[in-house]
C-alpha cells in the first residue's frame, strides 16, 4: 500500500479528492486538523501550530525557529499517520514532510480559477470578488512560506510525481488516475521502503521530543535514524546542552543508541 499526499491551492478540489480516494482505496483520509490536533500532544497549542502552518513569513520573520519548532512537532505526528501505509493526506505541505520515502505518491491538484472560486462563494460565503482576493492571499502566503521554509518554490512540478488539472477531468476521473498511479510497482511498499519511513519515524520523533523540552528547544540539529542507532550533527552552545540533548534523545522509544561524533561543542568534556 502506499502513502497519498495531495498538495493544492485553497478550494482546488483537494478534500473532494481525498474523499474519492479513501472510498475507492479503503485508505484513511488524514487532513491539516488531525495532525495539528495529534502535534498537539507534545505540548504546543493548537492555534500555534495552526499559525506555523499558515501565517505568512512575515508574521514569523522574529521568530523562524519557533515556527521550525512547531513544524518539527507536525512532521513527527504526520509521519505516525502515515507510518501505516493506505493514507491519504490532503494539507499543507505532505510532500515536503515526509518526501524521502519511496512509497509516497506526491499529487499536485490544479483546477480552474472559475472552480476554485465557486467553490470558496459556496464554503465562506463570500462575494465573487472577496473569493477571488482570498484565494490570491491564500495563494501567496503558501507559496511565501514554502520559500521561507524549504527554499523551495511551491509550484515547482518536481516536487511531485503526478500533476492533476481538474479544468480537463473531474474528481472521478482524477480518483481514477491516482488509484491507477498506486498500484503501480513504484509506489508499492516495500521492506527497503518501509525501513525509511520507520527510521523517518524514530528521527522525527526525536526531533519533536528536542523541540517539546525546555531545556533543548532552542537547539538547532540534524537528526536522522538508522535502524535504532540516532546519528546527531550541528553545532551546540552553549557545550553544556550537550548533555540535555542526548539525554532527550536517548529516552525516547526506539532509540538504540545515539552517536553524536558530529555534534560540534567546544569546549564540551566527557
Amino acid at each position: 500500500m502506499a502513502v497519498v499526499t495531495i498538495s493544492r491551492g485553497s478550494a482546488s478540489g483537494g478534500l473532494l479528492l481525498a474523499q474519492k480516494l479513501g472510498e475507492k482505496l479503503g485508505y484513511e483520509i488524514v487532513s491539516r486538523e488531525d495532525v495539528i490536533r495529534e502535534a498537539a500532544r507534545f505540548g504546543a497549542s493548537e492555534e500555534s501550530l495552526q499559525e506555523a502552518l499558515l501565517k505568512p513569513p512575515t508574521f514569523w520573520d522574529r521568530f523562524k525557529h519557533e515556527r521550525r519548532r512547531y513544524l518539527t512537532l507536525v512532521q513527527a505526528a504526520l509521519c505516525e499517520r502515515a507510518q501505516k501505509d493506505g493514507v491519504v493526506y490532503h494539507g499543507n505541505a505532505g510532500h515536503l514532510l515526509i518526501c524521502v520515502v519511496p512509497h509516497v505518491l506526491r499529487i499536485r491538484l490544479i483546477a480552474s480559477m472559475s472552480f476554485r472560486i465557486r467553490m470558496v462563494m459556496e464554503r465562506q460565503h463570500l462575494g465573487r470578488s472577496e473569493a477571488i482576493r482570498y484565494i490570491e492571499n491564500a495563494d501567496r502566503q503558501r507559496r511565501d512560506w514554502t520559500r521561507f521554509l524549504y527554499g523551495k518554490d511551491w509550484l515547482d512540478p518536481m516536487l511531485y510525481d503526478l500533476v492533476i488539472n481538474l479544468e480537463a477531468m473531474t474528481v472521478d476521473t482524477a480518483a481514477e488516475v491516482v488509484s491507477a498511479a498506486v498500484q503501480q510497482p513504484e509506489f508499492q511498499s516495500t521492506e527497503a521502503s518501509r525501513k525509511a519511513m520507520d527510521d523517518l519515524v524514530l528521527a522525527s520523533r526525536v526531533r519533536a521530543a528536542l523541540a517539546s523540552n525546555e531545556e533543548t528547544a532552542s537547539v538547532e540539529v540534524k537528526v536522522e535514524a538508522d535502524d535504532g542507532v540516532v546519528s546527531l550533527k550541528g553545532r551546540v552552545r552553549p557545550a553544556g546542552l550537550v548533555d540535555s540533548i542526548l539525554r532527550v534523545s536517548s529516552e525516547v522509544q526506539g532509540v538504540r543508541e545515539v552517536d553524536r561524533r558530529n555534534l560540534e561543542a567546544p569546549d564540551y568534556t566527557v
